[in-house]
């Protein structure tokens, strides 16, 4: 299994601050312990060149956020400030979505310990996110030949309205997100398929309504590839989250969901998405469920 990871590219930030940056180097570490992941099988990236990230987002916006020269205001709505390591960890994510898309493509599955950016746009950052990395990975298989028609399956428990805003018009990307329905962002973006959940929403409904997700876009979406944003913050202790799914419960979404691409034959990309519980120990914990899944149907 290879999965690529960019917890290396760190980012100091203020005491305080509401970004869980720990977590990445954490569940690296924790995945090894586990035993569910060799030290081999995890590679270290290096930041993205800029040719990917032209290919999705404005030529204006990335040279700002490269040369860290985006206005202040532009910086609060990334949440996160525009330093050298920001831009390094930022480029490095999107390489390690796109390393993980290139092994998917030989191995059937890998994943990225980081990624999973669905609120950057076109043309400005949000929510964390400054560079589209699911955006950029499905561009990626189009533009070389890879794929003929790519689905994102989104199931953080903020929409994905970056991505579906950056493929609007893009009929060979179906972009799917099941997510809480008052939750960020507080105007959505209508993609293909917009599954919201109300507020408290247990393990029953919300495995039910990501099957019938998955199903429905498999059948409309008829993807050749597949990149999942597997974001945890829909666990009951999530902070940011407002659902009341369990460990178990995620644990088995992404079982349900890896058995049914790999069942359907689909090189599958995972990557990390959100989580925010506090202490951070649960969330680790339910990003551990998606590699022992992953190991339970790759093996």
């Amino acid at each position: 299994m290879r999965v690529f990871a960019c917890d290396h590219l760190d980012v100091p930030l203020p005491p305080g601050h509401r970004f869980p940056m720990e977590k990445y180097g954490r569940l690296r570490r924790a995945l090894v312990s586990a035993g569910l992941l060799g030290p081999g099988e995890i590679t270290p990236v290096e930041p993205a060149a800029l040719e990917p990230l032209l290919a999705v987002h404005a030529p204006d916006y990335v040279t700002a956020v490269v040369e860290r020269t985006l206005p202040a205001a532009a910086q609060r709505r990334i949440g996160l400030p525009c330093s050298e390591a920001f831009v390094d960890r930022a480029r490095g994510s999107v390489a390690a979505t796109l390393a993980a898309t290139a092994a998917a493509l030989e191995d059937g599955f890998a994943g990225n310990l980081s990624g999973g950016t669905h609120h950057a746009h076109r043309d400005f950052g949000a929510g964390y996110c400054a560079f589209n990395d699911l955006a950029i990975a499905s561009r990626w298989l189009l533009d070389h030949g890879h794929a003929r028609r790519v689905l994102i399956f989104d199931v953080d428990v903020h929409q994905g309205d970056g991505t579906a805003a950056l493929f609007a018009d893009e009929k060979r990307v179906f972009t799917c997100s099941v997510h809480g329905a008052a939750n960020f962002p507080f105007r959505k973006v209508a993609g293909d398929l917009d599954v919201d959940l109300p507020d408290g929403t247990d393990d029953g409904a919300y495995l039910a309504a990501v099957e019938r997700a998955l199903a429905e876009s498999l059948r409309r979406g008829r993807p050749d590839v597949v990149l999942v944003q597997g974001g945890v913050d829909p666990l009951e202790a999530d902070r940011l989250g407002r659902l009341a799914v369990s460990a178990a419960g995620l644990y088995m979404r992404d079982l349900l969901i890896l058995q049914t691409l790999r069942a359907a034959g689909l090189p599958t990309v995972y990557t990390l998405g959100g989580g925010y519980a506090e202490p951070i120990d649960a969330t680790i914990e339910a990003h551990l469920g998606t590699y022992r899944a992953a190991r339970e149907v790759f093996g």
